[in-house]
């Protein structure tokens, strides 16, 4: 009996061999490749559809302004201090940047995995939403329902995940059949819909979020619609001599475009002022709560404060001068009468960001401290506090400019905490006293001869009274000193050089109005402020 005949012409036989008919073979398609697709678009959609239903129920409930939020409570001190030391106020951009980064790896990761191991990329997605749910409803101001934007988010990314994959199993299963069956192009091209319509779909369903959302937008307008009222008490104004008019300097009065901006918010605030209220409460007499046509009622100062943030390295640029005008903390805090042995005032901002201030330096009569409503002749814009902020003169801003201010808690140091202090940072945050220079600057091409040197100089509610400069191993010179609205705000400071050629080492140093003189000695900002003379490398030509 004779043997089977081969399924195809025999090789062997030259006449019956046609080397066409002979199926090569096809490498097998990498669906690695596309299951990380697969979940890096399943789980965009799944954020998108997180952002819309946290745009009804609060824009602080999505997942990534929850989680982005819970990382910066959570960050040590000293790497507070790091990431704003190295990013400056681009701080918060590049922590959303990071986990954008980290996001994409993860959802890539879930997508492999549900197709190589599931339901294990399921698994994964569903546990990250799971937790963002449990971080979002445990923020300040929270409530059960900010559970729900990453919940159904997370429920839709594995839903979509799960339909994805079903197409890539579908389009690499025809791998596995006769070459003439095979469908690659149908089932690839059918993949590639579902993953486009999907990605459009994440993207309209995140603009239409956007469109919800219109608390910003309600916010601003409210914001542009407001008239404050003429102050009681007008700020003195700022002599012709204050700015010295050097190229390169800071001015006297810092825009607010470019006043500097530190704080723990991921996501500004948008507070509506006919929302808004202030509460006074805690080791006092007489509670109360003002509403903001309240305070506007009330005979409003106006008065030029330097603020600095205890961040700030030595020559650094996040502290800025303006003018605000508010109503005196003392006199809200007169009303309440504050009880004996309360030494503290935590104030609170919408965000759950609180500031511990001493309360004696809230009711000092010469310290302007305010809940300031304006900066520089307009209301506060909404990154700096608006409705309402606190200014304090002196004290960094961790320990007193409270933002978005919705309380003042009359207590003690001994039974609360602000913010940063369980950090490790000071309790205690009085502005050290500091000078930079402005021009020139390290790399600016400099001829030798005529050279201007200039800067700033700070010591809030004490005042300048001498700043001095030194190159290299010389004497210290005297330099100009600008005029001055008050002891509450910087002083601009010059002083012309006979440069020479080669390498030189300026250093500049203050003296305040109480004869201190700047420490020399190198400090990092943590735990209370930088401290040590700032130093330039210049070459002249």
């Amino acid at each position: 009996m004779s043997s089977a005949s081969p399924a195809g012409p025999d090789p062997s036989d030259p006449a019956g061999w046609d080397p066409e008919s002979v199926v090569s073979p096809e490498p097998r398609p990498r669906d690695g490749w596309w299951s990380a697709l697969a979940g890096v678009v399943a789980t965009a959609a799944g954020l998108a559809v997180a952002e819309l239903v946290a745009a009804f129920v609060d824009p602080s409930s999505s997942p990534v302004v929850a989680v982005g939020g819970a990382v910066v409570d959570g960050v040590p001190g000293w790497l507070k201090d790091l990431a704003v030391s190295w990013f400056g106020t681009a701080d918060k951009a590049v922590l959303l940047a990071t986990m954008g980064v980290v996001s994409l790896a993860g959802a890539a990761l879930a997508g492999v995995l549900e197709r190589r191991r599931p339901p294990w990329g399921a698994v994964l997605l569903g546990a990250v939403g799971v937790v963002a749910a449990v971080v979002a409803a445990g923020r300040p101001g929270a409530n059960i329902a900010w559970a729900l934007p990453s919940l159904l988010g997370v429920v839709a990314a594995i839903a979509l995940l799960s339909a994805l994959l079903r197409r890539v199993e579908t389009w690499f299963a025809e791998d596995e059949r006769p070459r003439a069956d095979r469908r690659y192009a149908i089932d690839r091209r059918r993949f590639l819909q579902w993953t486009g319509v999907t990605a459009a779909g994440a993207v309209v369903v995140l603009g239409v979020s956007r469109v919800v959302s219109a608390g910003g937008r309600a916010v601003t307008a409210a914001r542009e619609a407001i008239r404050l009222p003429r102050p009681a008490t007008t700020a003195p104004a700022v002599p012709a001599g204050a700015d010295l008019g050097v190229e390169g300097a800071a001015p006297y009065v810092t825009p607010n475009p470019e006043f500097y901006r530190i704080d723990t918010a991921l996501v500004v605030p948008q507070v509506d002022p006919d929302d808004w209220s202030l509460t006074v409460t805690g080791l006092v007499d007489e509670p109360f709560t003002i509403t903001w046509d309240d305070l506007l009622a009330l005979p409003l100062e106006e008065h030029h404060v330097t603020l600095a943030c205890v961040s700030n390295e030595v020559g650094g640029d996040l502290i800025g001068n303006a003018l605000w005008l508010g109503y005196p903390v003392r006199e809200l805090l007169a009303r309440a009468k504050p009880q004996g042995g309360a030494d503290m005032v935590l104030s609170r901002s919408t965000d759950g960001f609180t500031a511990g201030t001493p309360l004696e330096v809230l009711q000092e009569a010469d310290r302007d401290c305010l809940v300031a409503v304006g900066m520089n002749g307009e209301p506060l814009p909404t990154e700096h506090g608006f409705p309402a902020r606190l200014v304090v003169p002196g004290l960094y801003g961790y320990v007193s400019a409270t933002k978005w201010v919705t309380e003042l808690k009359v207590t003690r140091f001994a039974d609360e905490q602000g913010y940063w202090t369980p950090r490790g940072w000071s309790a205690l945050g009085p502005i050290k006293l500091s000078s930079r220079i402005d021009v020139p600057r390290p790399g600016d091409d400099l001829p030798a001869g005529a050279v201007t040197l200039a800067g700033v100089a700070w010591a809030q509610h004490t005042g300048i009274e001498r700043v001095e400069v030194r190159v290299d191993d010389g004497d210290w010179v005297a330099a100009d000193l600008a005029d001055t609205v008050g002891p509450d705000t910087w002083r601009q400071w010059r002083l012309d050089w006979d440069a020479t050629p080669g390498d030189h080492l300026v250093a500049v140093r203050a003296t305040d109005a109480d004869g201190n003189l700047q420490v020399e000695a190198e400090a990092p900002p943590a735990p209370d402020g930088a401290t040590g003379w700032h130093t330039i490398e210049l070459t002249i030509t």
